[in-house]
């Protein structure tokens, strides 16, 4: 998968747990939970439906390495 593909799987993802936000607009380096408002809640089950559609493991002590779309792409892309 490449890193596009990726990036828009991401961003499909986060459209489905944020509707009223429009991850598009999201920065690469801009924290994902406050610029969309997302809560905890809401960014553990978006965390869950990538395991299961990329088949990737994350580790629970990873998921604060995973605040921002870049910092995700860096960390999924070797990954996938």
């Amino acid at each position: 998968m490449s890193e596009a593909e990726l990036k828009a799987l991401l961003l499909d993802g986060l459209r489905k747990i944020a509707p009223e936000a429009d991850p598009a607009m999201l920065r690469g380096d801009q924290n994902i939970r406050e610029t969309l408002d997302i809560d905890s809640f809401d960014f553990l089950s978006f965390l869950i439906a990538l395991h299961d559609k990329l088949g990737v493991e994350i580790p629970e002590a990873d998921y604060g390495k995973l605040n921002t779309l870049d910092a995700m792409l860096r960390y999924l892309v070797p990954k996938v």
